[in-house]
């Protein structure tokens, strides 16, 4: 990454790593849920939480790939707290498996990191008959934040602490973008799909999801907050569908792209940093606020997608109801 970035109004800035915008926060008796961490910027957030003391569960596809995360985290920090579960983010059956287990479990919910997704892929439809790409970066997320929000209310209640969910998006939201932003009546529509531009679909989606979930909190006077980040551009596997992609991102990682530590750390800043506490419907990058596109602030266009995730999802019993 280049060496010259300068630090925003955080006093941090794209070279900035999640264990140095994490210096100093003790975040002992807070339990997180990181989804995708068997890998990449993912298993980075796992570790760095687990440092700060956070117990960290692991919402995985990959559960051998996880235990390795595991052991190699709690080799470094022994007093770590980390559980692995199964979690595929594009079949809703077993998101609604995952949320009913951690919920039964007894366990507080103060942070939910929506971070697993995958990139410009093949067209494909999931087991429930929806766009891969929409159904994982999305879909799958909005269902397990509604069915974890009661968990994260009682939680915020009971330690009267602030919760924290943050979604990780892209600036690719920007780019890659089909011209109304939500192909609405085209989600499925093999037709009108482009790998690149429904990657850029999901994760507008990402973010106008937060906006709407943080409209909600504060109707309803929950001290929870909402934010999407833009973690930058990481050379990790979620380019292993694209070989020519993965192929000049490793070239380039060198030069332009930030490393995994580095990649991490708007995350972990929203999730944990104190400088943080209050700001909800917001969008981050280089650990800084920053601006998403017209389109990602579009309060009309969130409200629509809320109510298409809500149809989609409509076996969904613990959400929110408007």
């Amino acid at each position: 990454m280049w060496p010259f970035s300068r630090n925003g109004a955080s006093g941090f800035s794209s070279s900035s790593t999640a264990e140095q915008v994490t210096d100093g926060i003790d975040a002992t008796g807070l339990t997180a849920i990181v989804t995708g961490a068997n890998s990449g910027i993912g298993a980075e957030t796992a570790r760095v939480l687990a440092l700060r003391g956070v117990h960290v569960i692991m919402g995985v596809r990959n559960i051998n790939a996880a235990q390795d995360v595991k052991e190699s985290i709690l080799k470094e920090i022994p007093s770590g707290k980390i559980d692995v579960m199964e979690l595929d983010l594009s079949s809703m059956e077993s998101v609604r498996k995952f949320a009913s287990l951690f919920n039964s479990s007894g366990l507080p919910l103060n942070i939910l990191i929506n971070n697993a997704g995958i990139f410009a892929t093949p067209f494909t439809l999931s087991k429930d008959n929806i766009e891969l790409q929409f159904a994982t970066n999305h879909i799958g997320h909005f269902l397990l934040t509604n069915l974890l929000l009661d968990t994260m209310r009682k939680t915020e209640r009971e330690s009267k602490k602030e919760g924290r969910i943050v979604n990780v998006s892209s600036d690719g939201h920007r780019f890659y973008k089909y011209r109304n932003g939500i192909l609405f009546d085209k989600i499925n529509d093999q037709s009108s799909y482009w790998s690149w531009l429904a990657y850029g679909q999901s994760k507008l989606a990402n973010i106008l999801h937060a906006s709407e979930l943080s409209r909600h909190f504060k109707e309803d006077g929950v001290n929870i907050t909402a934010n999407s980040v833009h973690p930058g551009v990481i050379a990790t596997n979620i380019f292993r569908h694209n070989s020519v992609v993965n192929g000049v991102m490793n070239k380039l990682a060198r030069f332009v792209v930030k490393n995994v530590e580095q990649g991490a750390a708007t995350t972990c800043y929203v999730a944990l940093h104190p400088q943080v506490s209050g700001i909800s419907g917001e969008y981050f990058a280089d650990s800084n606020l920053a601006k998403a596109s017209s389109q990602g602030r579009d309060v009309d266009l969130a409200k629509k997608l809320w109510d298409l995730s809500m149809n989609l999802t409509e076996q969904n019993t613990h959400s929110f109801s408007s």
